[in-house]
């Protein structure tokens, strides 16, 4: 899989790639930048003992002539990637990637991201958030977001919803889904369409709560830690590649509402920075677990 997506006559390019491990690799890439007139500035890698694959993320500059930089590069890199039989992508850092959010009654995730994005602390751009309920509706308006409302009362309803999600990707060259709090199971043929790029956010406790009132369950149990997963999302429910996790220590003092309060503030972190990651290109699948470079 390849793709381009870099036009700038001053920006700085982003190459991540993946394939089987071997010699040799690293200095096949340096010497396909070089060629192109390229210079390194930023570096990681990580060859993986469980799947035999290796990965790496760089940024890279033009030295000269920096507006024909990406197209110079696809051509020296071409018989480095067909030797090595890569998965790679370049695109340009900083681009904001296009991005659906997917919403119900939760207002936290979706302010948050929306915050951070006019802030420019979060590349993304956002065309549209479609929700099955009005209530986010407000900060969407308040953000200068298109806003769509649906509304799922049953089969019919949600198969239509979920065709309004494709209709939007496609004509929106959607780039990530994120469900930002959207509290619909996913059919798995919505799944299979957008593996790899549906980001879903879900509250996990030790023990795990299921259903409504999480919050309530756990303070009824005396839990110890709160947290949140985002993950991406597969047809086995809330079992996708883990890309963020974050926990915070409670005790016995803790209110239901303090729970609340704290685990959506965790909920939010937790999945800004694995849209910020996956919007840097910072995020690699490696069969059932993802590669991040930080």
């Amino acid at each position: 899989m390849t793709s381009l997506v870099a036009n700038s006559t001053n920006a700085q390019w982003v190459l991540t790639l993946s394939c089987i491990d071997g010699p040799g690799i690293v200095h096949a890439i340096s010497g396909a930048i070089v060629a192109a007139g390229g210079n390194i500035a930023e570096s990681q890698q990580f060859a993986s003992a469980d799947t035999g694959r290796f990965f790496m993320r760089l940024q890279v500059e033009a030295v000269a002539q920096p507006e024909t930089f990406d197209a110079r590069f696809a051509a020296a890199l071409a018989p480095v990637t067909e030797r090595y039989h890569m998965a790679w992508r370049l695109d340009q850092v900083g681009r904001p990637v296009r991005t659906l959010l997917l919403a119900s009654t939760a207002t936290h995730c979706v302010n948050d991201l929306l915050y951070r994005r006019r802030g420019g602390q979060l590349p993304i751009e956002v065309p549209l958030i479609l929700s099955n309920h009005e209530t986010v509706r407000d900060i969407a308006e308040f953000y200068d977001v298109p806003f769509e409302h649906r509304a799922i009362k049953g089969k019919e309803d949600k198969a239509a919803f979920e065709a309004r999600v494709l209709e939007v990707v496609e004509e929106q060259n959607i780039e990530l889904v994120v469900l930002a709090r959207y509290m619909q199971i996913l059919s798995p043929d919505l799944c299979e369409a957008l593996a790899g790029k549906a980001i879903n956010i879900h509250h996990s406790f030790l023990p795990g709560f299921k259903g409504a009132n999480p919050y309530k369950q756990a303070h009824q149990r005396g839990v110890k830690l709160i947290g949140a997963t985002a993950h991406f999302v597969t047809t086995d429910l809330d079992e996708g590649p883990i890309i963020e996790q974050d926990t915070v220590r409670v005790d016995h003092s803790y209110s239901v509402r303090q729970l609340t309060q704290l685990g959506q503030d965790i909920e939010s972190r937790a999945l800004r920075n694995a849209v910020n990651w996956f919007a840097e290109n910072r995020v690699l699948s490696d069969g059932d677990r993802t590669i991040i470079f930080r």
